[in-house]
């Protein structure tokens, strides 16, 4: 294969954004070539289980190639994605947390393959169809991270991780277009075959038996029994495995007079789930661990940004403090359901400053 340095490598997952985004680059002029990565074979034998990595989306990715006339190749991650992936999302489980596997997958598997396949070819880009933008600001050196101009499919949150040389390295043709109704369009005056394609909202790698299934073949201790404890310390039930609760969930909770309760705290060391009224699930603090920070230096102070707790979540303001590896973030306002295990990141305006992993509230 002979390339050059206008040639970009791009994620094609089977779905019609990066068919699109593979589509759009093409129009600008670059070489395209289209890149699968084969993440996940699924127990049930499905081909079509697994959304963007199962084998039905890689024969898609495959056919949208042919269909653009670009070359198209499938990368092997089967061993990254079950280590850096699957396994820290059940054992995250199994002790109480509730993780975002899409944030770790982005930028421990799907962007470091892709840059190093780029890499090995002589490319000098990779794509993918994120709704996201990149900048770059001359007086830090640094490249930033900016909200997609479409608010409903903005995906700064799943990004806020990747490094500076995966951001320096990508183009995310999709970022400047405000509505998915737009890429639908594009797909379909292109002729893909793509272009109906219904969006796969669930974890990929989890099968229709459902995520607690899932978590606990792998971890048969998160199923262990338990009691459910209320505000004032009395056994009100028993739960089946903390696997099988979140922060704020109401089901699965013994009814009462009091009106509904809700989790409020997942103790998985003791195997206790405790329940609460509603206006228990508020707080106004939280500690973040495994912090990065994406569009700026570490702050030396403490900085006033707008946060968010939880993907598609309103942001809220807030201040943030360095505090040794972890932050301390006070919102200006209780916020419901903070969930030790998802992300929280933090923005100024449009632009991502970083963000880390929720350890308490």
């Amino acid at each position: 294969m002979t390339v050059s340095k206008d040639t970009v490598v791009v994620g094609m997952s089977g779905g019609v954004d990066s068919a699109v985004a593979a589509a759009l680059l093409l129009h600008e002029g670059w070489r395209v070539v289209g890149v699968t990565l084969r993440q996940w074979n699924d127990p049930s034998g499905d081909p079509a289980a697994g959304g963007c990595c199962s084998l039905a989306g890689v024969e898609d990715a495959r056919r949208t190639c042919a269909e653009l006339g670009i070359e198209h190749y499938t990368v092997n991650a089967l061993s990254d994605f079950g280590r850096e992936v699957v396994d820290p999302f059940v054992d995250a489980y199994a002790a109480g947390r509730t993780p975002n596997p899409c944030v770790m997958c982005n930028v421990r598997v799907r962007f470091r393959h892709l840059l190093s396949f780029a890499r090995k070819i002589g490319a000098s880009r990779i794509g993918t169809g994120h709704y996201v933008r990149v900048r770059h600001d001359p007086s830090s050196g640094r490249y930033q991270l900016v909200r997609g101009r479409c608010a409903v499919k903005d995906q700064s949150y799943m990004l806020y991780r990747l490094s500076q040389e995966q951001l320096a390295a990508s183009i995310f043709p999709l970022g400047e277009l405000e509505t998915k109704d737009q890429t639908r369009a594009l797909a379909h005056r292109l002729g893909l075959s793509v272009a109906s394609r219904r969006e796969s909202q669930d974890i990929c790698f989890v099968s229709r038996t459902g995520f607690r299934q899932f978590i606990v073949s792998r971890a048969p201790s998160s199923a262990q029994p338990g009691p459910i404890i209320d505000e004032e310390g009395r056994r009100i039930g028993t739960h089946q495995g903390v696997a099988g609760y979140t922060i704020g969930q109401r089901r699965g909770l013994p009814a009462t007079g009091r009106g509904p309760l809700y989790v409020t705290q997942i103790d998985a060391e003791k195997g206790v789930i405790h329940a609460g009224p509603k206006e228990r699930l508020f707080t106004k603090v939280l500690v973040a661990r495994d912090v990065c920070w994406v569009s700026i230096d570490p702050p030396r102070s403490k900085l006033a940004v707008s946060a968010c707790i939880r993907y598609n979540a309103p942001v809220a303001r807030a201040t943030v403090e360095q505090i040794g590896d972890a932050v301390r973030c006070v919102f200006d306002e209780p916020q419901r359901a903070v969930t030790p295990g998802q992300s929280v990141v933090f923005y100024d305006g449009e632009r991502v400053l970083g963000g880390g992993i929720i350890a308490e509230a």
